[in-house]
């Protein structure tokens, strides 16, 4: 869809927009879904605001955990090296029962796998990512806050109040919601918020203490009743510096706000998050330390700490017209493993693209369908494994220990048999559409004297990417001769704009050919290809990706295979690829 400033603006089949938008794409809430929503959109050159009702960052360590799959992101985008300097490393989780040790799970990952499990403060990440869309061209707008909004088929008109106190009314094509748990969009859209609240009350407390741990493991010490019920627990996550942890810890009766009668009332029936009307001491958690450490030792620096509960809920949809939720707008569970905000920024990523081609007229609007119909079921998913693992824990788990490590690393997360998913070709146990398109080492390339990995090759590229493998130059020549013009004939038919009396064909969306030779093949006449060349130097993309023959491979900019097929059928594969943008099965 293009939005224009001037009177020729257009949507989309011609139809005269009512009112421009003064912004492509609205965005309320800047955590880091929010702050990931813009940052997407912003390198995909889509003009959107960022409002946030928080005069400045929160200054607490909530989320800590970063999984590989969000590193991957983020190296797409150029920010992983960033996040990298500043975030430790997690190893793995030490559990205790009853003081003694029961397991010791090593957060261990397939050698290809680029990128470890990470912990970085919330505050960090924020700031990161802030600074990082900063450079893109958009900043944070705090201390405004999103009033209400009302929708039509042409845009979002949304009232804001700014941090003068002043009331805007603002016109987008789109809102993305990514305001919490206790969202306003979320509201507003009518969208049901099932589940339920665990009984419990923790505190966390971010401290840093005196014991030998090793370094870059968490633990998890727990006390069970002659019932077998669990009457006490203690968490401990790693962070960046020496000795400290986020702790996590059921209250004492003294701080229960349910004890107290002091439970603060959001008005939706929603317990979940920080609620910050008492917070615990240092005593509180030494007391708690004392109890289920495995060995004395003593806390110290309390930087932030606060009585917070649980809910487990996801919304029956997670968009309505114009309108989407992402993050804890759409899905809370417990934060067993990590994974809500890693979660919550891949919901913005799969989001991001596919806006970022309906609003430059490069795809069709049935696109958006797709972000529910592909996200949805990966929070049902997310919220039913945290919520098994908070109860029976994750050294439970009937999956083997690899595939575990996989899931939790959110390496496994896919797609297939959605809208976009074509049909699988070469064998069933490799990449195939829908799946994440895994990153492999050992590439090589004519002026390099030094080995590449896939993501060093895809680093800031915005739009998908075409990767062509064989093992002659001249099927990489006949393949890479016709991309273009399948491309071009992908695009949807012409559309009528009734504004100009016109006829406008979308130009088809950005893709960039690369060609991959195989192992055994030379780079040396790799000059004559019209695309940049690579050779599999080490068979790394070949033992991962399973190519049948010469083969090619659709990216998706969310770092998906989007299609699967055999180079001489590369016209038909992208034809049937690009046109189900348009038009999702």
């Amino acid at each position: 869809m293009e939005y224009g400033t001037g009177p020729g603006a257009k949507h989309w089949g011609g139809t005269p927009v009512a009112h421009t938008p003064t912004t492509d794409v609205l965005i309320a809430g800047a955590g880091p879904v929010g702050l990931s929503a813009a940052a997407e959109l912003s390198r995909h050159r889509v003009r959107c605001r960022l409002v946030d009702r928080l005069p400045a960052r929160l200054p607490y360590a909530k989320a800590v955990g970063i999984q590989p799959r969000t590193l991957e992101i983020w190296d797409r985008m150029g920010l992983a090296r960033t996040v990298l300097e500043a975030a430790s490393v997690l190893r793995g989780q030490l559990i205790y029962v009853n003081g003694k040790e029961k397991a010791r799970i090593d957060l261990t990952l397939p050698p290809e796998v680029p990128y470890e499990f990470a912990a970085l403060p919330q505050y960090e990440t924020e700031r990161l990512i802030e600074e990082y869309v900063a450079g893109l061209g958009t900043f944070v707008e705090r201390g405004t806050e999103l009033l209400s909004f009302t929708q039509d088929a042409d845009g979002v008109t949304a009232q804001l109040r700014t941090a003068s106190g002043t009331e805007e009314e603002l016109r987008a094509g789109y809102l993305i919601g990514c305001d919490g748990a206790h969202s306003i969009v979320r509201k507003r859209l009518g969208l049901t918020y099932e589940g339920s609240a665990f009984p419990e009350e923790y505190m966390l407390g971010d401290v840093e203490t005196d014991w030998d741990v090793p370094p870059g493991y968490g633990l998890r010490s727990s006390h069970l009743a002659d019932d077998g019920s669990t009457d006490d627990i203690l968490v401990c996550i790693p962070l960046p510096g020496t000795g400290r942890y986020r702790m996590s810890m059921l209250v004492p009766p003294e701080l229960s706000t349910r004890e107290a009668g002091t439970r603060p009332e959001q008005g939706d029936g929603v317990a979940h998050g920080l609620e910050g009307l008492r917070a615990p001491e240092l005593a509180h958690i030494q007391a708690v330390v004392d109890r289920l450490s495995p060995k004395p030792a003593t806390v110290s620096q309390l930087r932030w700490s606060s009585v917070f509960r649980i809910s487990h809920r996801i919304v029956d949809r997670y968009a309505k017209g114009r309108v989407f939720v992402a993050g804890d707008a759409a899905h809370i569970h417990p934060p067993t493993g990590a994974q809500g905000m890693n979660t919550g920024i891949q919901d913005a990523c799969n989001l991001a693209w596919k806006l970022a081609l309906v609003i430059r007229g490069e795809a069709g609007p049935a696109l958006l369908a797709s972000y529910d119909a592909e996200r949805r079921p990966v929070g049902e998913e997310v919220v039913g494994r945290t919520v098994r693992h908070a109860r029976q824990g994750i050294e439970t788990d009937p999956e083997d220990p690899r595939t575990l490590m996989l899931r939790e690393a959110q390496l496994l997360v896919g797609y297939r048999g959605g809208p976009l998913a074509g049909s699988p070709y070469g064998p069933s146990d490799a990449p195939q559409p829908g799946d994440r398109a895994p990153d492999c080492p050992g590439l090589t390339a004519p002026v390099a004297a030094y080995p590449l990995r896939l993501l060093d090759v895809l680093r800031g590229r915005t739009g998908h990417v075409l990767l062509l493998y064989a093992a002659h130059l001249d099927d990489l020549t006949k393949a890479a001769d016709t991309t273009a013009a399948a491309i071009a004939a992908a695009a949807s038919p012409p559309a009528s704009n009734h504004s100009t009396g016109t006829t406008d064909r979308p130009p088809g969306p950005d893709v960039q050919t690369i060609a991959l030779l195989a192992r055994e093949a030379s780079l040396q006449a790799a000059d004559t290809l019209a695309v940049p060349a690579y050779r599999d130097a080490a068979g790394e993309f070949a033992r991962l990706y399973g190519p049948d023959g010469s083969t090619g491979f659709v990216v998706r900019p969310d770092g998906y295979v989007g299609a699967r097929f055999p180079l001489t059928d590369t016209a038909a594969a992208l034809s049937d690829y690009f046109g189900t943008l348009s038009s999702p099965r």
